[in-house]
């Protein structure tokens, strides 16, 4: 499966790239035509300031943020998303300089939740959501109805990759668009074009890798 690889660089930051491999995929919502794999992003710790820098390079809100929630594994970027929003020259859109980092907890029913000693940060607070990949929306609706259900604010989604533009009236904002992979196609099961050929499923994929089948 690897051999089918290749590699994608941000047009803005040429450091920053992702891996995406074309096959049959199944995640929990989806057969998806490509694997897109963002762990160097996630996981260097350079590749990881970079994105962050690149993502609040185009961040165009002029709300302060209060709490970052971060989805998928994306903590790294999301504190270094957090020190450069809170820079020196963001300050004046920033009221506290500071800013909360959270990983929502997932419960034996696959809901998010946040513990009675986190939810003080999403009560009442601007929250930025960022997640890895953004394919049909349907994580991404979870985590603002979570964030909703706290009292917490909405204010703007970060992706890595996202094949998608807008949820719920808000813009997403990701260092690689769907143009960057222009063929780039999720199905429900049962409209899946490679299942209904009865080609096999290369991998099980979610937000910690893959696992071939």
């Amino acid at each position: 499966m690897e051999t089918r690889s290749r590699v994608i660089q941000s047009q803005r930051q040429p450091l920053v790239n992702m891996t995406i491999t074309p096959g049959h995929f199944a995640t929990r919502n989806s057969h998806i035509n490509y694997y897109v794999d963002l762990t160097s992003i996630k996981s260097n710790h350079v590749m990881a300031k970079l994105a962050a820098e690149e993502l609040a390079a185009t961040e165009t809100g002029t709300i302060p943020v209060d709490t970052i929630v971060c989805l998928d594994g994306t903590e790294v970027v999301a504190a270094f998303l957090a020190e450069t929003i809170s820079a020196k020259e963001l300050r004046g859109i920033n009221r506290h300089g500071a800013i909360v980092v959270l990983t929502p907890e997932i419960n034996t029913s696959g809901q998010l939740m946040f513990r009675d000693n986190y939810q003080k940060m999403i009560n009442h607070k601007n929250i930025l959501l960022l997640v890895a990949q953004a394919t049909t929306g349907i994580t991404i609706t979870q985590a603002i109805e979570c964030i909703d259900y706290y009292r917490g604010r909405t204010i703007g989604i970060h992706a890595l990759f996202s094949a998608i533009d807008r949820i719920r009236g808000m813009s997403i904002n990701s260092i690689f668009p769907r143009d960057y992979v222009a063929d780039y196609s999720t199905y429900q099961p049962v409209e899946c074009p490679s299942c209904k050929a009865k080609h096999k499923i290369d991998a099980l994929v979610n937000s910690y890798g893959y696992s071939k089948i």
